[in-house]
């Protein structure tokens, strides 16, 4: 059995921003991503009502899907719960069920008409918002009764929480459930307290006049055959205890303040020292918005911190530093729709490290390498009138056909808005062409082979040569050389190399193309390699995609171009709410 509580499966319905979501987290470290306003605080927030380790959680009808009070918010989950947290214990006792990979299921009774122990035992558990506007914390036997969810197996489960605006965090005081009512672990200490308390005389703080006060409301009480002798006292109400208004101070220059007012970033690192100083480290961690408060090398030694705990973490992030960082962890994408899909550590893992703002875009292209990145940016940045990370739009390397294509099916699934451009290399046609049919135009492969391709392919006859020119307007030496290699000839002269195309019966435009994507046909015995190289000193760079680009418009081949890519420009500019375009003049 785990030796930590864990939530296998949680659903949630019509709670705040989410109607309906089903969802399997991860053991160990779950990292939420997603646009604004998408409902990644309102699923921490559901577990942490779920987990509460007190009743005096308040709701309102803002807590209802649509402000609906009249119908009941549901949040479960089916969780593994070892017996350190008491659920074995109850009043009235909490059977297993059995863990089938996908969902908790009745476990088959034996002969005696007994429920054997599963041999991976889950409880379900739950929170009802009712129409009263009160809460209700459930355990689910398997026989589909309900019994109550006690807050003595919540507390022992050991939630940790962050959010985002929380500003005297609960972990570092002396709150019922706390990182430090676990630490402390003196159940004797609230009631040792309260009683050095109650035996303050703050009746002797009180002025002449407020004393006066307190004298004529006794005669007055007595006179009523009410209480008497009346003082004043610190007490405690309900949902509230003295031991609330314990907490840890710390010195700053020679002066002892309250832990809870330090830096933001300050006040999360310490509740975690705390909870992990514990006898049983914390079990679920929940952490909104993580890189709050923090610098990027104090964000990297958080996000390790909670690499090596044992618990069940989820957290989430706008911070590329977070993402990158987060190598173990489990990243997972809620959509606008409140659907949540995996990202794959084996699909995205090179990408999360490289470029993690991949996942932190309005809308993500995959430019299939660095040629694509720079002709596609030049393009977009026409198309928007300006840089179009302005508008949450980001162009990244997909790092070759074949990890382009597993890095596209991935965001496919995963709900994430993306785009795409790559070529054709004739490989895996049927995934291409499923992934085509599933995005339409948001998707663009060159038919039969690359950018350089269709590019060149369509620069008119009488401008080729001028592809052979630097910024400059100067004939490159190094591309002259690259095609005088590919013809055998010493002599990089244009004339040189026009008279030896013509004797073999070659065109400029095919040296030129094979040139540029490194083509090793027909390469001499231990020269493929050399042949492959050409194309470093023609377009294979994203500065190179660029010059590729503004030499398309300069050289009349855009003409052609643009039926093909209007439609992935205009897919791109409708994703973040831009119109079409009929045409796009450069």
């Amino acid at each position: 059995m785990s030796q930590s509580p864990q939530i296998r499966k949680l659903t949630v319905k019509r709670f705040r921003g989410i109607l309906s979501l089903t969802w399997l987290p991860a053991g160990g470290m779950n990292v939420i991503l997603g646009g604004g306003d998408v409902g990644k605080t309102t699923l921490l927030e559901a577990i942490a009502m779920l987990l509460s380790p007190s009743n005096t959680v308040v709701i309102s009808e803002a807590d209802y899907w649509a402000r609906d009070s009249a119908q009941e918010f549901v949040i479960e989950a089916v969780m593994t719960l070892p017996d350190p947290t008491g659920i074995g214990s109850q009043n009235t006792f909490a059977w297993p069920w059995a863990w089938n990979g996908q969902d908790a299921v009745a476990p088959s009774a034996d002969g005696d008409g007994d429920l054997p122990t599963p041999s991976e035992p889950v409880y379900r558990v739950r929170v009802r918002g009712t129409t009263e506007l009160e809460l209700a914390w459930e355990v689910m036997q398997p026989n589909d009764e309900f019994h109550h969810f006690s807050t003595a197996v919540r507390r022992r489960i050991g939630l940790v929480r962050m959010s985002a605006d929380e500003r005297n965090d609960r972990d570092l005081r002396l709150v019922y459930g706390s990182a430090l009512d676990r630490l402390l672990a003196d159940n004797a200490l609230r009631a040792r307290i309260g009683k050095q308390v109650a035996g303050l005389n703050l009746h002797e703080s009180l002025n002449d006049k407020g004393r006066e006060a307190i004298e004529s409301l006794d005669v007055r009480m007595s006179d009523a055959a009410l209480p008497s002798e009346l003082k004043l006292g610190l007490t405690t109400s309900q949902g509230l205890s003295i031991g609330a208004l314990i907490g840890l101070m710390a010195t700053k220059n020679g002066v002892a303040l309250p832990l809870s007012s330090w830096g933001a970033g300050t006040r999360r690192m310490a509740a975690l020292e705390i909870a992990s100083s514990t006898d049983k480290e914390a079990s679920v961690t929940l952490i909104d918005e993580i890189e709050r408060g923090l610098e990027p090398y104090r964000l990297r030694k958080l996000i390790n911190i909670l690499a090596n705990q044992h618990g069940q973490i989820f957290l989430t992030t706008h911070s590329p530093v977070a993402i990158s960082c987060a190598e173990d962890a489990h990243l997972w994408y809620l959509d606008s729709l409140g659907s949540i899909g995996a990202l794959p550590r084996d699909k995205i893992g090179p990408q999360q490290k490289r470029d993690p703002e991949t996942f932190l875009a309005r809308v993500a292209v995959i430019a299939e390498g660095p040629t694509e990145v720079g002709f596609l940016q030049y393009l977009l940045e026409k198309a928007f009138e300006g840089d179009p990370l302005d508008h949450g739009v980001r162009v990244c390397d997909g790092q070759g056909n074949g990890a382009t294509l597993d890095l596209l099916e991935t965001l496919s699934s995963s709900g994430l808005l993306f785009a795409g451009l790559a070529d054709d290399e004739g490989t895996a046609p049927e995934r291409w062409k499923k992934l085509k049919e599933r995005l339409k135009g948001r998707l663009h492969q060159w038919p039969k082979g690359c950018t350089e391709d269709h590019v060149i392919g369509a620069v008119p006859e009488a401008n080729l040569l001028e592809l052979l020119k630097d910024t400059e307007g100067e004939l490159d030496g190094y591309r002259l050389r690259t095609l005088a290699d590919r013809l055998g000839l010493k002599d990089k002269t244009t004339e040189a190399i026009d008279a030896a195309l013509k004797a073999s019966g070659k065109t400029w435009r095919a040296l030129i193309i094979a040139a540029a994507t490194g083509s090793k046909d027909g390469a001499p015995a231990n020269q493929e390699k050399a042949w492959k190289k050409h194309s470093q000193q023609w377009f294979k760079s994203t500065d190179g995609g660029k010059e590729l680009a503004q030499k398309m418009v300069a050289l009349g081949a855009w003409t052609d171009i643009q039926p093909q890519l209007l439609p992935l420009i205009n897919a791109v500019r409708v994703a973040v709410g831009r119109q079409d375009l009929q045409r796009l003049d450069l």
